[in-house]
């Protein structure tokens, strides 16, 4: 799940009650379907930096939230307004994501580095999903890359 530093970094999701987050503000039909029909509580997350100077797997957090609506959509002075959206009938939602520690910035070229991650879909020319699933391959070979136990 990629999120910008400046807008919830690792640092913000685990100085945050429980180091858990809402994932406020996706806007994008199939990182909203990932959420909404992939996730369960406690599958794993990588949480993912981007556009900024370095981007990277900064951290492993899991899902502790099942999908509910997004109230961002729903408020007039928030950036993620969608005045289509109805309360009886929400087109936005989130789940929350807990981050379990911060690990060192696992760069975007060093994941295009190794041959075992060359389908991983964040790595996919022209992505610009802010949620994509990973493999279960891809998840040991990354756990591997940053020195954590298989899970």
């Amino acid at each position: 799940m990629k999120s910008e530093p400046t807008e919830c970094s690792v640092d913000d999701a685990l100085a945050a009650p429980n180091a858990s987050v809402p994932w406020v503000g996706v806007r994008n039909y199939q990182a909203r379907n990932f959420m909404r029909d992939a996730m369960r509580v406690g599958d794993g997350v990588l949480f993912y930096h981007s556009s900024c100077a370095e981007p990277g797997i900064v951290g492993i957090a899991r899902v502790a939230s099942a999908p509910y609506p997004d109230p961002t959509q729903f408020d007039t002075q928030s950036p993620y307004f969608d005045a289509a959206s109805k309360p009886e009938s929400p087109r936005w939602l989130l789940v929350d994501i807990q981050v379990l520690h911060k690990t060192r910035n696992l760069s975007l070229p060093e994941l295009r580095a190794h041959a075992a991650l060359k389908d991983l879909v964040v790595l996919r020319k022209g992505n610009r999903l802010s949620i994509t699933p990973v493999e279960p391959a891809h998840w040991q070979a990354i756990l591997k890359l940053l020195g954590k136990p298989a899970s």
